[in-house]
C-alpha cells in the first residue's frame, strides 16, 4: 500500500512539474518607449479591467530640467472615436501612472518631453500597444 502511494505522489510531482507555464491573455505588456532625445522612457501593459481596458505603467525622467511626458490615445468601440489622456513625470527618476479606458478598438501612446503644463517636442512616434483581435 505505501509503495502504490509513493508511485501516485511521484506520478502527481511529474505531472505537476510538466504542466506547461500558460501567460496571462488578458495582460498585453509594452515597451520601452523613449523621447527622441531619451531622457524619457515609459514601460508598461494594458490589462482587461472591470469595465474595459486599463493601461497602466512607469514613466521615468532622466534629466533634471523639463518633464517627461507619456500620451495616450485609445479608439472607442462604441461610436470609433480617438479618446486621449496623458500623464507627466517632471521629477528625476520613475512615476506610475493608470489610466481606465473602457472598451476600445485600439490604443496607442507616444513618449515625448516638455514643460510642467504640456509636452513640447522630442516626442517618440506612435506606437500601437494593444489592438482588438490582433
Amino acid at each position: 500500500m505505501n509503495r502504490l502511494l509513493g508511485v501516485t505522489a511521484a506520478a502527481a510531482i511529474v505531472l505537476a512539474g510538466a504542466a506547461p507555464a500558460v501567460a496571462d491573455p488578458t495582460v498585453w505588456k509594452w515597451g520601452p518607449v523613449h523621447s527622441t532625445d531619451g531622457h524619457a522612457q515609459a514601460r508598461g501593459a494594458v490589462a482587461v479591467g472591470q469595465s474595459g481596458f486599463v493601461v497602466y505603467g512607469k514613466l521615468a525622467d532622466t534629466r533634471g530640467s523639463g518633464c517627461s511626458w507619456v500620451q495616450i490615445r485609445a479608439m472607442s468601440s462604441e461610436n470609433g472615436r480617438w479618446r486621449s489622456a496623458r500623464f507627466a513625470n517632471c521629477v528625476p527618476g520613475t512615476a506610475g501612472f493608470r489610466k481606465s479606458i473602457g472598451g476600445v478598438l485600439q490604443i496607442k501612446l507616444r513618449v515625448c518631453r516638455g514643460s510642467d503644463t504640456r509636452a513640447t517636442g522630442r516626442c517618440s512616434r506612435w506606437k500601437t500597444i494593444y489592438t482588438q483581435g490582433g
